[in-house]
């Protein structure tokens, strides 16, 4: 039985999300598929409470009233809703916090702004902080390590013959974190590995944009499953080597680092 649903976007279920989302009985997801930290089902990776998913261009043009009255429609137990101090809602977005406190009869729960490092904790200034190469700070924002989904597909080749084995990806639904190498764990399977990752254009060999995942002190076999990069260390810039000899030379120190950050 739901009593509370807090209401937002919730992209990026970040720490200022989960403070809505501890609040309520359920969560009703606004959803506008731009979403591109936590887009559609992944949401659910980070909350046990029940989500229930509005797409925005089927309520936007409600009137504030026509979107309460759906509400207590869609929850006929409601008597308290839980939202962020910028919530804006109905056609043009006529409504915000106090237009909800005036129409709703329950209880309304407005949530002020929650900062970390005197910076606001927002979808965008995460989404910044990723795309500058920023992990740790995007991680510690989020509340957990961020992570992207792919399918394998084949590579070039030179890794397992001329480098080190990797695994490379096809991600079609997350935002990418700024190119460079970074110290990561990769799930294969259902289990988690120490790995070092690449995202980036492979300057050294045959310019193609790629993302690879090694496995560190590990070999894998054929891989049937969705794979998952969670990442923990931005590493170093994508740089250019002379010749595959410097590459590896490199690549090396960068097994070796991710391997010290992934042991603390």
């Amino acid at each position: 039985m739901i009593k509370s649903i807090a209401i937002g976007s919730f992209d990026g279920m970040h720490k200022a999300h989960q403070e809505l989302i501890s609040k309520a009985d359920g969560v009703v997801v606004i959803e506008r598929n731009s979403a591109t930290i936590t887009a559609g089902y992944k949401r659910s990776n980070y909350t046990k409470k029940p989500l229930f998913f509005y797409s925005f261009d089927k309520i936007k043009s409600l009137t504030p009233n026509e979107f309460i009255d759906k509400l207590k429609n869609d929850f006929p137990y409601l008597n308290k809703i839980i939202v962020g101090y910028d919530f804006a809602f109905g056609k043009n977005k006529q409504g915000n916090s106090d237009t909800l406190q005036e129409l709703f009869d329950g209880e309304v729960e407005v949530i002020s702004e929650i900062s970390m490092d005197d910076i606001g904790i927002h979808s965008k200034v995460i989404r910044e902080f990723l795309t500058n190469g920023d992990i740790a700070k995007a991680n510690q924002f989020l509340g957990y390590d961020y992570e992207i989904i792919g399918v394998a597909i084949k590579g070039q080749g030179l890794g397992k013959n001329e480098l080190v084995a990797t695994i490379n990806l096809v991600v079609n639904d997350s935002l990418l974190p700024k190119d460079g190498i970074y110290a990561t764990k990769t799930e294969i399977d259902g289990s988690w590995y120490d790995s070092v990752s690449f995202l980036g254009h492979r300057i050294s060999t045959d310019g193609k944009y790629a993302i690879e995942t090694h496995i560190l002190d590990r070999e894998v076999g054929k891989i049937d499953s969705k794979v998952k990069i969670k990442f923990i260390e931005h590493i170093r810039e994508n740089m250019k080597f002379e010749n595959l000899a410097k590459l590896k030379e490199q690549i090396i120190l960068d097994i070796n680092r991710a391997r010290m950050i992934n042991e603390r």
